[in-house]
């Protein structure tokens, strides 16, 4: 996959580009660590991309929530519809 969808609750005294910062560099230099078994020297390596897309939701939060849910199977669907009907 190239990217992935998260619905996350950030309490009001965390900036979302904090939290996004804090999650990319944990998950990174865990990822860097067990798939690469790098120990150290994480300066320079790059995993995810520079950039990321938030939004805020309200009522529809159950909607949001069953869309990130089921979002692996949905693009299966539709990579499979575009190959039997490009």
């Amino acid at each position: 996959p190239d990217h992935i969808h998260l619905v996350l609750s950030i309490p009001p005294k965390y900036s979302v580009s904090m939290v996004i910062g804090y999650l990319k560099g944990k998950s990174a230099i865990h990822i860097h660590r067990k798939a690469e078994g790098v120990k150290k020297g994480f300066i320079g390596r790059h995993f995810w991309s520079r950039g990321y897309c938030a939004s805020t939701i309200g009522l529809d939060e159950e909607m949001i929530r069953a869309y990130v849910r089921d979002q692996e199977h949905l693009d299966k669907q539709e990579e499979l519809d575009f190959t039997q009907n490009p």
